[in-house]
């Protein structure tokens, strides 16, 4: 599935200007700054005013440092020197400040300047004079007044904002009740559409159908019938959900809100709430429309299983606000909730009933088919040759979801640029796969010529027995070389099946403990190394007993509540039943230990020698188990009824053929069978 397209990742393009953002930190930098003007400009000298006369006497002693003289006011400004402010001011000099001055009005700038030149000749003054026109009335009082007014102003504008006036927006204060949702509509530059969404036929069928209802509701209303209130996307993680959504943005003509559940959260109380009601008052106002809310489950949580039991809880409340506000007494028409969870066992049964989500719309892992498609989306923009094949890919890949296809499409291009080749090939894919699935590979790691024995024997026995097991999965690979935790790996081809047999879960859990069973029968001594194997066998042991009722002394029993709705202080069965559970556990895994050694006891030479041979290689193949063991007689039945069944198929074709005329076309119910490669067990059939 394509997604290098991320839509909600990018700015829309439109011709709007770009609004001027308001950050508050701005504000209390410009405070500062005001605080600062205010400190240098204000000076807290003493000032004094004297008269003509006095002045004259006091200048004519030497007194004043410098003068200025303002001709429009006929007023001197005179600072007076550090050794003399006690004479001038007749008071302490500490407290007097750095720049006392003194003020006196003058008869006018011509008398000041005669009596400042006989001053000089006289009493040889050396206080320094300059002549000014005067200051401006309107910058004295910005001077004086300016910043306090600024002040005001920016108190007032702050005011406007937390109180949600016309200034307010996204960044103000008290906005964070505003919902978070981001917007797209039909002048968005959209990119994605169902066209980008490979695989998912039923599910991308169900989105289109809620697209259709909003561009032609009259289709579905004129027939009584009313437009679904919302969906909800239900699968694991990176199946496509949130892809989906995008799509529906880029195919529909109605505006689109896309926010997460994570949205809603936030440590002010009451806020969530109040970003629902927002959320919903917009989507009112641009109706017809679509609200995607991106993993819901962060307020959708059923309520009253908190542990810590608080009488208010805030998620609570914004998950009574959305369902309030998704089915109350106010309308909403024309609103559709679109909502992705891989959680959906956890969310509030009151969330999920009719009227609310209409439609739980299912996205699960794609099959094989699938995959070959969403490998064709991932593999349009990587150079590759002609050894690359989708369906092979496909059919290398089982359990993988959209967003490891997406992985493996880009490590694979990773490791052929590392390798400086101009196109990526198939080897580039296969080992993208074993690093994805295994881990990094670690060549360097030390092993003594024991350990590699022992894990090589080890991994032999995995192989071994999976070969000559009817329902183990097919071996593809097996290695030595340690990757990410594990010192050897083996690889293998599931079969992809809807149920599963007490059989096929017997064969597997053999299979899975075939290397410790090699370990104790070839060496003679367990190792640690078998401690996953250990852990998958007994967890699938335990689910035969208690989920699946497979077990002899406990059939058809099974303790495991789907609903959620278990508070899980107590265990659904007895002291007693829970002895007879362990004790059923412990059988099986103990039945299919001594099988697992005994299929090893009677082709001990053949594990031997594929031990041998993964010792001097380091990795094997189907091929060299083929070759060591021969073919496995079930796949060579299984392909021979293929076989046949393909046999029979073409003599219908070619007999159908033969009676075809120009006027009509023979029907036919019968299925064509295509054969596939030993080991996938897959068959299409193609009507």
């Amino acid at each position: 599935m394509e997604n290098k397209n991320d839509m909600f990742n990018k700015v829309p393009k439109n011709n709007k200007p770009k609004m001027f953002k308001f950050n508050l930190y701005w504000m209390y930098g410009l405070i500062f700054m005001m605080l600062i003007a205010l400190y240098l400009t204000n000076d807290s000298s003493a000032s004094k005013e004297l008269g003509w006369t006095e002045f004259q006497k006091l200048a004519q002693d030497n007194v004043f440092d410098k003068m200025a003289v303002y001709n429009k006011k006929n007023l001197v400004e005179a600072t007076v020197k550090s050794g003399k402010k006690a004479l001038v001011f007749k008071s302490d000099s500490t407290t007097l400040g750095t720049n006392p001055k003194v003020y006196v009005k003058i008869p006018s700038a011509d008398k000041f300047s005669d009596f400042y030149d006989k001053a000089v000749t006289e009493n040889h003054i050396d206080t320094q004079v300059r002549y000014e026109e005067g200051d401006d009335a309107i910058w004295n009082f910005l001077v004086s007044f300016g910043p306090i007014i600024l002040i005001i102003v920016v108190w007032i504008f702050l005011m406007r904002r937390m109180s949600g006036g016309a200034g307010g927006g996204p960044g103000g204060v008290f906005s964070v009740g505003k919902a978070k949702a981001q917007l797209f509509d039909k002048d968005n530059d959209r990119k994605v559409t169902f066209k980008d969404v490979a695989g998912l036929s039923e599910a991308k069928q169900e989105v289109e159908e809620i697209v259709a209802f909003l561009k032609n509701p009259e289709k579905y209303t004129e027939l009584g019938g009313k437009i679904p209130k919302g969906a909800l996307l239900v699968g694991p993680p990176g199946t496509g959900k949130t892809l989906l959504a995008k799509a529906v943005a880029g195919e529909a003509d109605v505006p689109f809100f896309s926010l997460s559940g994570s949205d809603f959260v936030e440590m002010f109380v009451g806020v969530g709430a109040s970003r629902v009601r927002d959320l919903f008052r917009q989507a009112k106002e641009k109706s017809p429309c679509i609200v995607f809310i991106d993993e819901i489950d962060a307020v959708g949580r059923a309520r009253g299983k908190n542990a810590n039991m608080n009488s208010n809880d805030e998620r609570e409340n914004t998950l009574n606000q959305l369902l309030t506000e998704m089915d109350g007494f106010g309308s909403n028409s024309g609103v559709i909730i679109l909502a992705a969870t891989n959680r959906a066992d956890i969310l509030d049964k009151a969330l999920l009933r009719a009227g609310r989500f209409d439609r739980q719309i299912s996205v699960e892992l794609p099959d094989l088919n699938e995959r070959k498609e969403i490998f064709g989306v991932h593999l349009r923009p990587i150079k590759i040759d002609e050894s690359v094949d989708a369906e092979f890919m496909a059919r290398q890949t089982p359990g993988f979801s959209g967003a490891d296809i997406a992985n493996v499409c880009n490590e694979a291009a990773l490791i052929a640029a590392r390798g400086g080749k101009k196109f990526v090939q198939k080897d580039d894919f296969m080992n993208a796969v074993d690093r994805i699935v295994g881990g990094l590979e670690k060549r360097t790691m030390i092993t003594t010529a024991d350990e590699r024995k022992s894990i090589a024997y080890h991994e032999a026995g995995h192989a071994t027995l999976s070969w000559f097991l009817e329902h183990a999965n097919p071996l593809v690979k097996v290695t030595i070389v340690p990757r990410g935790k594990a010192l050897g790996a083996a690889w293998y081809m599931p079969e992809e099946r809807q149920i599963t047999t007490r059989e096929q879960m017997l064969d597997e859990m053999c299979a899975t403990l075939g290397g410790r069973a090699a370990d104790e029968f070839f060496l003679g001594k367990i190792t640690t190394g078998a401690s996953n194997d250990l852990e998958r066998v007994t967890k699938q042991a335990y689910a035969m007993v208690v989920y699946f009722g497979m077990s002899e002394k406990l059939p058809n029993l099974n303790y495991y509540d789907s609903s959620g709705q278990d508070w899980g202080f107590t265990k659904p069965y007895s002291e007693e039943t829970s002895r007879m559970i362990d004790q059923e556990v412990q059988r099986i895994i103990t039945e299919q230990y001594e099988r697992a050694k005994k299929i090893l006891s009677d082709h001990a030479e053949g594990h031997n020698k594929l031990a041998q041979v993964l010792l001097e290689r380091e990795v094997i193949y189907t091929e060299d188990v083929e070759h060591i063991f021969g073919k496995r007689a079930w796949i060579s039945r299984s392909q021979e009824i293929l076989d046949l069944q393909e046999k029979a198929n073409n003599d219908k074709l070619v007999a159908a053929e033969e009676t075809k005329t120009d006027e009509t076309t023979p029907q036919s119910s019968d299925y064509k069978v295509r054969a596939v490669p030993a080991g996938t067990n897959e068959t299409d059939n193609l009507a």
